[in-house]
């Protein structure tokens, strides 16, 4: 496509490029601010441009700019200029004239700090944002991904219920709290990450996002975020004071750093694939067209669903989302990075991502969604999508194989699988249960259509049964086997439980699901109020026997490394499926002492039938850690011993021999 197609008017510096590929890729170092109290440099890639200026205004909200500077235009398509005064405190927007139209104020491209709503960038000292102990902050200690326990959570959905005894509920500070608790004592807040164990939290977008209004906090607001307007700033609703600019960059390393002295580290939810809108954003105001994808009529691509889609291999746009995460790495300490619909964005993009982050610390992650909802404008083996994973080492991928597998499709909230004793989906346990790599047991040819493996190391892929996306596993099983009683289906969320903890990929547990969360039946809640929403810690006192089995399940995976082998050779050699009577069963072995690491033999029995399930074993003694809903990984729940086990019904079994 023709620049000109893409921008609508004419202009000298367009016609210079025949099209997106030609134009320049800046090669210095990219910031659009640099403020010292002596002077404030302005800089924006604008390679399009005729002119461009620079407007300053005392609030980050209302009144007109008391300044008007224009720029001036330097190599690699860069326009600059400097300001010989202290700016600190005030507020600036840029403005781009192309084919004689001024395109209207945006932030620009980096902005870092902004006012109320993002829509003018800041000019702050950023060293000024740290909290006290901040330069000491260090990333909890880990070893490899497979030791890795993600739990994903929504900050409103997470603290805003009044039980929760949380005074900043819905905000970053609301993670920073120690000591809260309902009124029958049940810990919440970042004492409840504790207790259960986990050693990630997994934060729905917390960037500057388009659709909640900053300035109207006083009356409720709900959206998930996948809506980016400033990519490299805080969202202000999460903040105590959106009107500041330090106020939300501070508060979120706070929230970091409590984290990380709880011993948990945190994965950012990011969504470079789309923006709220294209026409109108930061990318478009700029340097229109560029940013964005096309199909053949000329308009707007639309692989996200949201009515664009970025353009990850153009190379400004690849160093913006390169030089994006290792922003938040190194300003925010974040540990990794969860990336929606990844599958739209190119391979080569993931690989210098991970290669960036590599070289700040091996150990951040990065995993994401292996598929995008509308086919992309590129070819499909130059694009991140499940299938190409094996080309992206130290990226995982979201298993919908072993989540539908479990509990269902996700298109239709009638249809169970496994855990409602359906046949036909034990092969799709077993390939999650040996993380997606290839198995000489495993068939990878049932499952409703072909069951491809696709990681090449077990780490690569994430273990789950349900996310913010769809049904939470409550109500999914409520909808697929209606007239369970309660007790029923917190046995087979404990069954599914205990397959997802289990995994040799890497486990994820939806915020709630441990203390049997409903969000009312709703799927896509992304703007349903805190009544659908938010997680009723009274359930932690009605359900804390499901709470207790899952603290127990991640303390195990902790103490006994057979469950996080992170080799898939390991894998293929140590984890030994066993015969089952039933189709509704699925039970494996754990055996051997790779790396000079050993374990007690492991069993571990899935029956979701609804009789017992009798499996044949080695002949020996075995101590019993799980069985009939219970758990106990101190003293156990007794022995038995010979070459058989009895499992209950629509119960999980755990065995060391």
């Amino acid at each position: 496509m023709s620049v000109i197609a893409a921008a609508g008017c004419g202009s000298s510096h367009q016609d210079e490029f025949s099209s997106f590929d030609d134009y320049p890729v800046f090669a210095g170092e990219w910031e659009e601010m640099v403020y010292s109290p002596s002077s404030t440099r302005f800089s924006l890639w604008a390679p399009t441009a005729q002119e461009v200026r620079v407007l300053l205004y005392d609030a980050g909200q209302g009144g007109s700019a008391y300044k008007m500077l224009p720029m001036e235009e330097a190599d690699g398509g860069m326009w600059k200029t400097t300001v010989e005064e202290d700016l600190n405190g005030k507020f600036y927007t840029f403005n781009v004239k192309i084919g004689d139209v001024w395109l209207g104020d945006t932030p620009g491209l980096l902005a870092r700090a902004v006012g109320v709503n993002g829509d003018r960038a800041a000019v702050i000292d950023l060293d000024a944002t740290d909290p006290q102990g901040w330069d000491s902050d260090r990333r909890p200690p880990m070893k490899g991904f497979s030791d890795m326990v993600i739990y994903e959570m929504h900050h409103r959905d997470f603290s805003i219920d009044t039980v929760s005894g949380i005074r900043n509920r819905g905000k970053f500070l609301a993670l920073t709290e120690e000591g809260t608790a309902t009124y029958l004592g049940e810990k919440t807040g970042i004492d409840h990450l504790k207790e259960l164990g986990v050693t990630h939290v997994q934060i729905l977008p917390s960037f500057d996002f388009s659709t909640v209004d900053e300035a109207r906090l006083d009356r409720p607001q709900y959206n998930w975020g996948y809506d980016p307007k400033n990519y490299n700033v805080p969202e202000g609703s999460y903040s105590t004071d959106p009107y500041r600019p330090d106020v939300r960059i501070r508060e979120f390393k706070q929230m970091v750093m409590a984290l990380h002295r709880a011993g948990i580290r945190v994965i950012m939810d990011v969504a470079y694939n789309h923006t709220a809108m294209a026409r109108g954003s930061n990318f478009e105001r700029t340097v229109p067209g560029y940013f964005y994808r096309h199909a053949e009529d000329g308009k707007f691509a639309d692989a996200s669903g949201c009515g664009n889609e970025t353009a990850s291999e153009r190379p400004m746009m690849r160093r913006f989302m390169v030089e994006s995460v290792c922003y938040w790495a190194n300003e925010y300490h974040v540990d990794g990075f969860r990336f929606d619909l990844m599958a739209v964005h190119d391979v080569r993009t993931m690989k210098e991502i991970r290669s960036a982050l590599d070289r700040i610390d091996p150990t951040i992650y990065v995993g994401g969604e292996g598929w995008t909802v509308n086919p992309p404008q590129l070819p499909e083996e130059q694009l991140a999508l499940k299938r190409n994973i094996g080309c992206l080492p130290g990226i995982a991928a979201f298993s919908d194989e072993f989540r539908d597998s479990l509990r269902g499709v996700w298109d239709d909230d009638s249809k169970g699988a496994f855990l409602i004793g359906k046949r036909g989906f034990s092969d799709g346990v077993k390939f999650g249960l040996a993380g997606g790599v290839p198995h000489p047991q495993v068939k990878t040819d049932s499952v409703d259509g072909p069951l491809r493996n696709w990681a090449e190391e077990p780490s690569q892929m994430i273990s789950y049964m349900s996310c913010h996306d769809d049904k939470c596993i409550t109500d999914r099983i409520r909808s697929t086997l209606p007239g369970a009683s309660v007790q029923e289906q917190e046995a087979l969320i404990k069954l599914g439980m205990t397959a997802v903890l289990t995994s040799q990929g890497i486990p994820f547990i939806f915020a709630g699901d441990e203390v049997m969360r409903s969000k009312l039946g709703v799927s896509n809640s992304y703007v349903s109020p805190d009544s659908v929403n938010a997680i009723d810690w009274r359930n932690k006192t009605v359900y804390r026997d499901l709470f207790d089995y899952t603290k127990g399940l991640i303390a195990m995976r902790k103490a006994h490394p057979a469950f996080r082998l992170g080799d898939a050779e390991l894998v293929r050699k140590h984890l030994e499926f066993l015969p089952v009577p039933s189709d509704n069963v699925v039970a494996f072995r754990l055996v051997g002492t790779p790396g000079g690491d050993s374990w007690l033999n492991t069993v571990v029995v899935l029956n979701a039938d609804t009789a017992p399930a009798e499996i044949d074993v080695p002949e020996g003694k075995y101590w019993i850690v799980c069985h009939e809903g219970k758990i106990d990984n101190v003293t156990g729940l007794g022995t038995v011993s010979g070459n058989k086990l009895t499992v209950a019904p629509r119960s999980a079994m755990i065995v060391h021999q």
